[in-house]
């Protein structure tokens, strides 16, 4: 047999290996969307009766009338059905994390108005780190190879960026947390292509909401004054997030100047 034709079945493979990797990734996918979807109606069919009026505003808030409604909804209820209303509030924030859809910032601000405020927080990051996290998995199984296919120059780049500060990490994803500068949800979904590994980013993701969350919780404990979610924000706030990000940056400084002293 000649080498050329031990290449090719050698490159036949390969491509076979990664077609079946890829639908492996596919169906994985589509069982953990699956999943998540059977259990938002679980919760869904599982809440009480309501009324025609009721059950028009039982829906994902996507603006703060939205949210208001919902809360007002939620709030009747909240005494009887205590269990049910934490637990779907739970589910859809994940939900929502996990496959980057928009509207978790007005679940946050209903935490603030419907529960306790330190239990509004542990709710909100403990959401947001395993939604983030389950975003993150389902980058690393489908999006890394469709960015390695479009862009893998660019991949490859940013990756060499992150090797470099790899004894940063936990560092710089507490600062994209609590800054505005780019997207949770492109943070989620570039990360394990760029190869940040996954307790860094978890740990991260845990701490480094919780500045912002703190904004939106608060401002839900007046949800009914809102008229929009920017109503939220202030300078005070801005400037608390603005202290908090460089804190998250300290280790680094701290430890970049002791290795210029030293070497």
């Amino acid at each position: 047999m000649s080498t050329e034709t031990i290449n090719k079945n050698d490159q036949d493979s390969i491509g076979s290996q990664s077609e079946i990797s890829t639908r492996r990734a596919i169906l994985t996918v589509g069982l953990i969307f699956l999943t998540s979807l059977t259990a938002l109606l679980y919760v869904y069919t599982n809440f009480p009766d309501l009324n025609e009026d009721e059950r028009k505003h039982l829906k994902l808030p996507l603006n703060i009338e939205d949210a208001k409604n919902l809360g007002g909804l939620l709030e009747r209820y909240k005494e009887l059905y205590y269990i049910e209303v934490l637990a779907g509030l739970f589910i859809t924030y994940i939900f929502l994390q996990t496959f980057a859809i928009p509207g978790s910032i007005f679940l946050s601000i209903l935490s603030g108005f419907l529960f306790p405020f330190s239990l509004a927080l542990i709710l909100v990051c403990t959401c947001s780190a395993i939604g983030a996290s389950l975003c993150y998995l389902l980058s690393s199984l489908l999006g890394k190879k469709i960015l390695l296919y479009f862009c893998p120059t660019k991949v490859q780049t940013w990756s060499k960026t992150v090797s470099k500060h790899k004894d940063n990490l936990l560092s710089y994803m507490l600062f994209l947390r609590i800054t505005p500068l780019l997207p949770n949800w492109f943070i989620n979904l570039a990360s394990p292509v760029l190869g940040v590994p996954v307790m860094p980013f978890c740990l991260g993701t845990f701490l480094g909401v919780a500045p912002p969350s703190f904004v939106a919780i608060q401002a839900g404990q007046t949800l009914n004054k809102l008229t929009s979610s920017s109503d939220a924000w202030s300078w005070n706030s801005i400037i608390m997030l603005f202290i908090f990000a460089l804190l998250s940056l300290l280790p680094v400084l701290f430890k970049n100047n002791l290795q210029k002293k030293y070497n």
